[in-house]
């Protein structure tokens, strides 16, 4: 089976690595004529729009991105208001600024290079407000379109292996990654990409889910050509990544339909012209699942992946007490969130600190993360102003909830450094580094937990974005040069991988 070929992530993992070298020799250039269109459109499909006014959730961010997986004990059914709002915060459009050249749209959630590569399909049952059948979610229009009529839920059952999630859900958000519309800028290095904006995004779905209190979970066991095929996807261009089943009802699904047909559906080319990087085409095959047999083993409980225990000087968290934590709405939090282009140099309190890792690192609801509350990346910490903690090198002990010093000392010159030569890592009060076990994480997994590893990262820095921000403060994203990152944080930190980078801090005024 292509999925327990290890080496197919090794070669693509090591290829797409940057380095000094590898930055500097690249002879890549941006080709603004041929950017790729931040939509995908149906030319010929009817739209339905979307409601754009629904009530508030009146949940504070902070309690909404630490909400627990919730078990439905009754039938749960979101209505198209409530479905919309859902949309709206996590891929709507929040901001929009124009330039000499034109326009950008902004959304809820943060993306690479504001490409917005992640597509958003509905695979529905019979709603109160919407009829049973596939579709697709415009941002630009704020409207869904139907590319198939009729109760397609079954598939997606099937495809799971009868995941109990899906089984039960009245609605299922499918998320894709299209390759050129992010590959145009970052190249073969987009595949890390796919995990890193889906799951920015699904912090996003999955706090206003909580905020709704509506059950949801992160499935990602499926078999991919089921689903691609129902979504009707050029799979050259374009790839099923993960699943949202939302909701829950507790009568059995109808029986499925006999066929898929094609569609052949017309949609706008995104530019005049596609270059083909071969090798995230390669990697998404090789992390596919082809059998029913795979995608049950796939729910196997998450392997422990602990610390070893501190050594070196420990600072017990202090989160801030729930009098103390800011109470605005995740609605207004989504909206204020912008990614932070230059940090105050000024310090956080150790509470702040303290409040945003707690927060971030609850749990996530997901099929590769059982029992609720396991977890993949390490977080590796550099700090370089928050009062009460001394600068250095840290990792976080989530478990024991404290943070390890493994060197004191000022930092900022290397972070800035480590995060491709970028002012902000070195200006920000603290930058967190994703690190994984790589080797133990692909023994368990296959190649798909490749896949896992990037999407939990994407998530727990969406999560940490949003805390952030909720916090009165700015944080954003960054790459990264992904072997000096395991050497800055060794011998600790050996034998890990560098997954990703999220930096947070006050905001300075331009």
């Amino acid at each position: 089976m292509a999925n327990r070929d290890l080496e197919a992530t090794w070669q693509y993992h090591n290829a797409t690595k940057h380095s000094n070298w590898s930055v500097r020799s690249n002879p890549h250039r941006l080709d603004w004529g041929n950017r790729p269109l931040p939509f995908k459109v149906y030319p010929s499909l009817e739209p339905l729009l979307l409601p754009r006014e629904w009530p508030p959730t009146g949940m504070p961010a902070l309690a909404a991105i630490a909400s627990a997986a919730s078990a439905p004990h009754q039938e749960v059914v979101p209505d198209l208001k409530t479905l919309a709002s859902i949309l709206h915060f996590s891929a709507g459009i929040t901001k929009r600024k124009t330039y000499p050249g034109g326009e950008i749209f902004y959304r809820a959630a943060a993306c690479t290079g504001a490409l917005y590569e992640i597509e958003l399909y509905l695979v529905s049952g019979e709603l109160p407000d919407l009829s049973a059948g596939v579709y697709h979610f415009n941002p630009a229009d704020f409207a869904l379109r139907k590319l198939r009529g009729g109760d397609y839920r079954p598939v997606l059952a099937d495809a799971t292996a009868q995941e109990p999630s899906v089984v039960h859900a009245p609605l299922t958000i499918v998320c894709t990654g299209t390759y050129w519309r992010n590959a145009w800028k970052y190249q073969a290095r987009t595949y890390r990409h796919f995990g890193w904006d889906n799951g920015t995004l699904l912090a996003n779905l999955l706090a206003m889910s909580a905020a709704w209190r509506f059950p949801v979970r992160v499935v990602c066991g499926f078999l991919d050509a089921e689903v691609n095929r129902l979504l009707d996807l050029d799979t050259d261009r374009e790839v099923a990544f993960s699943l949202v089943p939302m909701g829950h009802l507790s009568n059995l699904l109808p029986e499925p339909p006999f066929e898929i047909p094609p569609l052949a559906l017309e949609s706008i080319p995104p530019s005049a012209r596609e270059e083909d990087y071969a090798a995230m085409r390669k990697m998404h095959q090789a992390s596919s699942l082809e059998s029913g047999e795979g995608v049950a083993a796939w729910r196997a409980p998450t392997p422990a992946l602990d610390l070893s225990p501190p050594r070196g000087q420990t600072f017990a968290l202090q989160a801030q007490s729930d009098d103390e934590i800011p109470r605005d709405p995740i609605e207004q939090v989504i909206r204020r969130r912008g990614s932070t282009r230059r940090f105050a140099r000024q310090p956080i309190s150790f509470a702040q600190l303290s409040t945003i890792l707690d927060r971030a690192s609850r749990g996530i609801p997901a099929d590769f993360l059982e029992p609720y509350g396991a977890q993949l990346n390490n977080l590796y910490l550099i700090v370089n102003a928050v009062d009460g903690l001394p600068p250095g090198a840290y990792v976080f002990h989530r478990e024991r909830q404290l943070l390890e010093c493994l060197r004191q000392g000022d930092f900022r010159s290397e972070a800035s450094y480590l995060g491709l030569e970028q002012d902000l890592p070195g200006e920000a009060s603290v930058a967190v580094f994703f690190l994984a076990d790589m080797p133990g994480m692909l023994e368990h997994y296959g190649n798909r937990g490749y896949r896992a590893v990037q999407l939990e990262a994407g998530i727990l820095g969406g999560k940490i974005y949003l805390a952030a921000y909720g916090q009165g403060l700015g944080a954003t994203g960054l790459t990264f040069y992904d072997d000096d990152v395991i050497g800055f944080f060794t011998p600790h930190a050996a034998g890990k991988s560098a997954i990703f980078l999220m930096v947070f801090g006050k905001s300075a005024q331009r």
